[in-house]
């Protein structure tokens, strides 16, 4: 386990949570409701506004897009109640895992965040990443971005002492895969399509119960490091690797300092040192409930995570609606 940071005080642990609670029960009012926009901003107002009230000199690298895309909690924003005087915490942050979802009503919409000290989350462009992710006990380098779906599920399935048609990978439900599915369920491999929310995704791979194996495919960076971090914490593989549509997309990932377009990122280059991860449900999903509003009360339930001391709390909250 990595040792313990100065910066990140066992005293933030906790106050994570209480932001990504108020992110969530934001959002909840607007459950089915149709309006993804608004799902999202209140969402991020709830967070940026808890984010606010904590003692650090905190910098979000990675949030809802860059200054000019989005008015609050955007790439470089300074948040915190000690800018200049606090500890210095890098920020990745999504108040809304899962608009579509959360506009829907269907499952597994989060709140999330993670922090680390300053410098240790990578700052990823706001652009798709290729994604390979299993749980903890598998050893190291079972997984391989380079090598084809075929070739990682065989190798999973040997580690794993069975045969490739009893693994179960978790895939983003998307046209762009089409052939990735093709080729897995040509192996009789069995696939579990998410319509959303591929932090969930990949966080599930350490959850036997949930009993995907492997997760795979393109998902956004940003939600890759935010998944990083909490493998960090738990136990786990991943690769990435950046995917670029267009030169605008090239150039962006310059400004924020990536050279090596084609570079695989192993997941301690894109979440180091210390790192603390947060989420709280918003809709019921495989990690989390969502919000529920019972008799005068709201009922949220959360998970934080810290890699220093690999501890996982799961915490249960009531609300009083006033």
């Amino acid at each position: 386990m990595p040792n313990a940071s100065h910066v990140l005080d066992r005293v933030l642990v906790l106050e994570m949570v209480r932001v990504t609670e108020a992110a969530a029960i934001s959002a909840s009012s607007l459950i089915g409701r149709g309006d993804e926009k608004a799902a999202d901003a209140a969402a991020v107002e709830a967070m940026r506004e808890a984010l606010n009230q904590l003692y650090m000199d905190g910098t979000v690298v990675i949030g809802e897009g860059e200054r000019d895309e989005a008015p609050m909690l955007y790439i470089g924003e300074k948040v915190g109640s000690a800018i200049g005087k606090g500890p210095k915490i890098d920020i990745a942050l999504d108040p809304l895992e899962g608009t579509t979802i959360t506009a829907k009503a269907g499952p597994n919409a989060l709140a999330v965040l993670a922090v680390a000290e300053e410098g240790n989350l990578l700052n990823a462009p706001d652009v798709y990443m290729d994604k390979i992710a299993v749980g903890p006990g598998y050893p190291q380098g079972v997984i391989d971005l380079t090598k084809t779906p075929t070739e990682n599920v065989e190798a999973i399935a040997a580690a794993k002492g069975v045969k490739p048609n009893e693994i179960i990978a978790c895939v983003l439900d998307r046209p762009r895969h089409e052939k990735l599915i093709a080729e897995l369920r040509g192996i009789g491999c069995g696939i579990m399509l998410i319509p959303d929310g591929d932090v969930a995704g990949v966080i599930a791979t350490t959850d036997p119960t949930t009993t995907i194996d492997v997760y795979m495919g393109q998902g956004g960076a940003p939600e890759g490091v935010l998944a990083c971090a909490a493998l960090r914490c738990v136990g786990g593989q991943f690769q990435g690797r950046l995917v670029f549509r267009n030169e605008d997309e090239r150039a962006r990932a310059a400004k924020w300092g990536i050279e090596d377009l084609d570079k695989v990122y192993a997941l301690e280059e894109l979440a180091k040192g210390d790192c603390i991860f947060a989420a709280t449900g918003v809709t019921d999903g495989s990690l989390l409930a969502g919000v529920k509003r019972v008799r005068g009360k709201m009922t949220t339930e959360s998970v934080v995570m810290r890699a220093s001391s690999g501890t996982v709390r799961w915490v249960k909250g009531e609300h009083r609606i006033d």
